[in-house]
């Protein structure tokens, strides 16, 4: 690798993080290089256009020549596209169908799928709609919307099967539930025969904006079962997050647990 270059990124990414602008000394420190070596690595990324000396102060910090070329990828991401390996790993390693649903009102929509190989899996359609209050994915994402709940939330809501959770403050229960531990889980709520579970998908900013999860036949995957694949779901959830920009995935789902952050407030 180039020694220079990776100093270069290192000092960037140190002055991207910092509450505020940065002094010779005090990065030669962090960073454990010579004044001089510092010096010289600043006045390449002021030249460079990355970096800009806080006038008067004898400190440097970043300009937003970095918040540019982050939009840019940003603007390019697409998350179906950008989760598409990693619900391929994750069907792989559970041998079960694997969604990525986005929150439409009080409704999932199905963005991706990946079909389990398994003679008997869960039936869903690309584009299929289904109740969130049913489902695992529609479940995880109603739990992180802003005061643990979905705004306009009904005091009760449609039963499909004797395992629906209907009420409103059940409803809210069982979002606290899914935040404590991480994941949801549909125990046939929607299909008597379906089950599955869930994890919510973070974007850069730390707000909700997609869930995965697997679902199966209910002889296959009792909730004991469900929650031994538990791990690898949220696993794959991380990192499709890190994906899209979130940088601390487990911190803010922890704040969301917490109550000490609002979903929707950024992250």
């Amino acid at each position: 690798m180039d020694s220079t270059l990776i100093k270069g990124l290192t000092m960037l990414e140190v002055l991207a993080k910092s509450p505020g602008p940065r002094g010779i000394s005090d990065l030669a420190g962090e960073l454990q290089l010579t004044k001089s070596n510092v010096h010289r690595t600043l006045q390449t990324l002021v030249a460079a256009g990355y970096v800009r000396p806080s006038e008067g102060t004898g400190t440097y910090e970043c300009t937003l020549k970095l918040f540019e070329l982050a939009s840019s990828v940003m603007s390019r991401l697409d998350v179906p596209s950008a989760a598409d390996s990693y619900m391929h790993a994750l069907a792989s390693e559970t041998n079960e169908t694997v969604h990525l649903a986005m929150l439409d009102g009080l409704e999932v929509i199905y963005v991706h799928k990946i079909e389990s190989q398994q003679p008997v899996r869960a039936y869903s359609a690309i584009g299929g709609r289904a109740p969130a209050h049913c489902v695992a994915t529609g479940k995880a994402l109603l739990a992180y919307q802003d005061g643990g709940g979905p705004t306009g939330l009904p005091d009760r809501l449609p039963r499909h099967t004797g395992r629906t959770i209907t009420g409103r403050d059940e409803l809210l229960g069982e979002f606290a539930s899914v935040r404590r531990q991480g994941y949801a889980i549909n125990r046939g709520e929607w299909r008597e025969s379906v089950c599955g579970l869930a994890a919510i998908v973070l974007d850069a900013a730390g707000r909700p904006t997609a869930a995965i999860g697997i679902s199966g036949p209910a002889e296959r995957l009792r909730v004991t079962a469900l929650r031994r694949y538990a791990p690898v779901v949220v696993d794959a959830a991380r990192s499709l997050s890190e994906r899209l920009g979130c940088t601390r995935y487990d911190q803010v789902v922890r704040e969301y647990a917490g109550g000490a952050k609002k979903p929707n407030k950024g992250g």
